[in-house]
């Protein structure tokens, strides 16, 4: 029983997680990997400075261990030049005392060269560890500069992605069969505009064979007609020396004013002068292009 537990336990954590890695987002989980790469670095880098921190403080110790082996170097020195001069000088006492405090600063000088040995060595192990750490650091930072790059190449890449999924629902959707929803895809509204255009334009064709139509028709060409004639006679009227034209009319109109002379009619009560040819009178030469007004009644000028 127990197994069969452990079993079904593990299967369903199993299928949790295969259906927790379906639904999740990538570029959420790529920020969730950047953020452990980043968390181990500051670790790694925490741990190095401790490293780089115990070299400098052992470096501290040995400047030390180095001044005070001085110290004691010199002071074994003074007391050994002291006892020798009280030797000299005969005093054996004071050179005996200078002879003890000499060895004092030997022995201690023993134990503090016996120290520097250890801190050098200790010293070195440090430097050591501190070269390691640093190439540690310097070694991940570029590991996560990479990731970083990684991190936007990938980014683009999951638009992209997102993109051509969207543009090929979208074609599935133009080209395949209608969906469920009520949004009419656009071929079914091509149908709809086309079978609307061609029943309109099967109603105006019927329209047009009837018999008012045809007069409409008519009606319009005699129109049409009648304004280009009216349209020619004013292009007509409109050139120079025209008989329409308002120069040509103020020609005329001063033409039509009849000469009187001394036989006019109310001058000298002399019949006025016919325009009947006689035979006496000489033949007049023809007008080019014109021909002789007919005369009008008596006391009006003659129109032409």
């Amino acid at each position: 029983m127990a197994n069969v537990v452990r079993k079904a336990f593990r299967y369903l954590s199993k299928r949790a997680e295969v259906a927790f890695e379906e639904k999740a987002r990538p570029e959420i989980q790529l920020e969730q990997a950047i953020d452990d790469a980043r968390g181990q670095h500051e670790k790694l880098v925490s741990q190095a400075a401790l490293v780089v921190g115990n070299q400098r403080q052992i470096e501290m110790k040995l400047a030390r261990q180095i001044e005070e082996v001085t110290n004691l170097t010199d002071a074994a020195r003074s007391a050994l030049t002291l006892a020798d001069s009280g030797r000299a000088a005969g005093d054996l006492a004071a050179a005996a005392r200078y002879e003890q405090t000499a060895q004092a600063f030997a022995g201690r000088l023993i134990a503090a060269e016996a120290a520097l040995e250890d801190l050098k060595l200790l010293h070195q192990q440090a430097a050591e560890s501190a070269a390691q750490a640093r190439t540690a650091v310097e070694d991940n930072t570029m590991r996560v500069q990479r990731l970083l790059a990684e991190r936007t190449r990938l980014l683009t890449q999951i638009e992209h992605a997102a993109m051509h999924e969207q543009m090929g629902r979208v074609m599935e959707q133009m080209t395949s069969l209608p969906p469920a929803s009520d949004t009419p895809t656009l071929a079914d509204v091509r149908d709809k505009i086309e079978k609307r255009y061609a029943v309109a334009r099967g109603r105006q064709e019927l329209a047009s064979q009837g018999l008012e139509a045809q007069m409409l028709e008519v009606r319009r060409a005699t129109m049409d007609a009648q304004a280009l004639g009216r349209l020619a006679e004013l292009r007509g009227s409109m050139q120079p020396g025209a008989p329409g034209a308002p120069g040509a009319q103020a020609a005329a109109g001063a033409g039509n004013v009849p000469r009187i002379g001394p036989g006019a009619v109310g001058g000298t009560g002399d019949r006025p002068p016919s325009l009947e040819k006689t035979p006496g009178d000489p033949e007049a030469p023809p007008d080019e292009g014109l021909t002789r007004p007919a005369p009008g009644p008596q006391g009006t000028p003659p129109s032409y």
